[in-house]
């Protein structure tokens, strides 16, 4: 069974990295590593700046509406 949950494992990390949802541990580790005296934002926050920078800079994506 080791076996099977290294690829249940390793199928959650690609789903994970697939719809982005490792944005927000990616982006808190980068603060701790870089800005170690920054106050990390709550998960809410960063999804609100992600979210707003993407509406106001059409490279970041595109927009539904």
């Amino acid at each position: 069974m080791p076996s099977l949950r290294r690829v249940l494992r390793s199928v959650r990390w690609y789903l994970r990295e697939l719809t982005d949802e490792s944005a927000y541990d990616r982006y808190v580790a980068h603060v701790r590593n870089e800005h170690p005296d920054a106050r990390v934002p709550t998960r809410r926050d960063f999804e609100r700046m992600r979210t707003d920078r993407q509406e106001t800079d059409p490279r970041q994506g595109f927009r539904c509406c």
